[in-house]
């Protein structure tokens, strides 16, 4: 009976060996190695989620992207086409007349490449617009994507030059933006800023008016424009706003010869207080035919002719 229960115990007896055929299996395998090399371990896990947020976070901050953009009519669409304007899709309704501008505007999408052609009933393109008279023409614009701010100085220097940068405060209009851009583009600006609300964006309009000057110029968009001046500040950068009332003379202006942000306010009611007070110093341009204004992007140009004559 004692014999019986010894067999029905859980207890193991004597193993058989296996004559050296498993030797292997009693070699060392080397060191431990470290907990962040073991599988499954909790230190090799932590590991890993730390390289996976690193490659998910962006390698540069970004001001963010606006939203897409639809260009609505046969003539726009073909007219942003013919200026560079970027696009993804151009949608094209079924069985529509066929006549110059559609032909034209299919042309140039092909020409240009990367862009989808979609033929679309016409119920879904009103859905598309929301009842916009398209004419059987709608080209999808993809988001801008801006730049940060400090990426304008920071690119500036890189190339060995002073910062050469212009800020728009309160100007809603995106052909005056258009403008702008294109100016700086023209006198070797570094960059355009602007407020990510109440101001104008990097629409197909601003694109249409830059006259292609969008695609080389980068546009940054400052969530707060008043702390992104007061950072340019800091590092070394003076800040002049455009001001009918101001105290200095654009011609007897030095600080263009070094870095520099040139803030442009709105036709109307130009600087806002908070900007103006950021600002080192407010200038006026002389206009002996007693205009109280200037377009923006008139000033603008003005300013930054200026900058460029003394830096030549």
């Amino acid at each position: 009976m004692a014999a019986n229960n010894r067999r029905m115990s859980g207890k193991k007896g004597a193993q058989v060996g296996s004559g050296g055929k498993r030797r292997r299996g009693l070699e060392g395998k080397g060191p431990t190695p470290p907990a962040e090399m073991r599988k499954g371990h909790a230190k090799q896990r932590a590991a890993q989620a730390r390289v996976r947020g690193a490659q998910g976070r962006p390698q540069r901050r970004t001001g963010g992207k606006a939203s897409s953009e639809l260009v609505v009519g046969r003539n726009p669409v073909v007219e942003a086409l013919r200026e560079g304007v970027p696009a993804s899709t151009l949608y094209v309704q079924q069985f529509v007349d066929n006549d110059e501008r559609v032909r034209e505007a299919l042309q140039l999408a092909a020409e240009r490449g990367g862009i989808n052609l979609m033929e679309a009933p016409r119920p879904e393109l009103d859905r598309m617009t929301g009842g916009l008279n398209h004419q059987g023409l709608v080209l999808q614009v993809p988001p801008y994507e801006y730049a940060h701010p400090e990426d304008l100085a920071d690119a500036a220097y890189d190339e060995g030059e002073d910062p050469l940068i212009v800020a728009l405060d309160g100007v809603t209009d995106p052909r005056n933006l258009g403008a702008v851009v294109r100016s700086v583009s023209a006198f070797g600006g570094h960059g355009v800023v602007v407020p990510e609300r109440r101001a104008a964006g990097m629409t197909a309009g601003a694109w249409k008016t830059s006259a292609g000057a969008a695609a080389r110029t980068p546009v940054a968009r400052a969530t707060n424009l008043t702390r992104a001046l007061e950072a340019y500040k800091k590092a070394g950068i003076t800040v002049v706003g455009l001001a009918a009332d101001g105290e200095a003379e654009l011609g007897a202006l030095e600080a263009l010869d070094g870095p520099v942000v040139i803030v442009v306010g709105s036709e109307g009611k130009g600087l806002s207080r908070l900007v103006g007070e950021t600002c080192d110093v407010r200038v006026r341009i002389p206009m002996p035919g007693g205009a109280e204004s200037l377009n923006a992007g008139v000033a603008a140009g003005i300013v930054l002719y200026e900058a460029a004559r003394r830096r030549a």
